[in-house]
């Protein structure tokens, strides 16, 4: 089951360890890469780890020309694409009352505006073959809203309603657009919490633990498989049961 044979797939945001995961995982099923950051050195280690099919391409999310020639150099190497991961983002945390503009327009800009720019690419090469699986990294926080998070929150919400209308023009050309949302996930960052607060999420979590990038990327597997074609413009939930939707 959720072979991914010979499937393209590009993935942003790899250099990251959710991003790392996902690729790993798409590759374990047979998926032939493109992985895109701005980390080169994390980028050059992955591809070294996974070996055959894996090609890094550099992206600033916040230059919109490099995000949309993303689709074009996936087809020129692979001459196709099947499957988008939209994972990458940013935070800039800080409360409301005191919440630069710049710093909200640049969280919206790089996790909704780029994604939008990158599924649409996606969606016009998607259509010409009447294949397609996109799916858009969420979070919880875009369901549950988090204090000190505003623009973040609003930039993963705006992803998933997006993700929605999407599905719905494309649908019936063979193309399925979901979100998998993570909630709180072992990560470099999450690792940097301190003991107390650790405390604290982990009382909100039903399962007593953060969830592993693993767990994430097994979703996204399953969303880009063929299992999933009748799965569509769905948020699939990764919390361990922080959030029941």
């Amino acid at each position: 089951m959720f072979s991914l044979k010979d499937r393209v797939a590009i993935v942003t945001g790899a250099s990251g360890d959710i991003g790392a995961a996902t690729s790993r995982a798409l590759h374990a099923q047979g998926a032939k890469l493109i992985i895109s950051g701005t980390r080169l050195d994390a980028l050059e280690r992955l591809a070294s780890e996974l070996g055959n099919n894996v090609h890094i391409k550099l992206c600033d999310l916040r230059e919109s020309d490099s995000v949309e020639n993303l689709v074009e150099e996936a087809k020129s190497i692979y001459g196709k694409l099947d499957i988008l991961v939209c994972n990458a983002g940013i935070t800039k945390d800080m409360l409301a009352i005191r919440m630069k503009n710049e710093d909200f327009d640049d969280v919206i800009n790089v996790n909704l505006k780029s994604s939008f720019i990158l599924n649409r690419a996606a969606i016009k090469s998607m259509i010409k073959a009447r294949y397609g699986r996109i799916i858009n990294i969420a979070s919880v926080v875009g369901v549950t809203g988090n204090p000190g998070q505003a623009n973040y929150c609003a930039s993963k919400a705006g992803l998933i309603g997006m993700t929605k209308s999407l599905a719905a023009e494309t649908a019936s050309r063979g193309i399925t657009m979901n979100c998998v949302a993570p909630g709180f996930i072992e990560t470099a960052m999450t690792s940097k919490l301190g003991e107390e607060q650790r405390a604290n999420l982990f009382n909100k979590i039903p399962a007593g633990c953060f969830g592993k990038a693993e767990d994430v990327a097994n979703a996204v597997v399953f969303l880009a498989s063929e299992e999933s074609s009748y799965i569509n413009g769905q948020t699939i939930h990764v919390n361990g049961g922080m959030l029941m939707v």
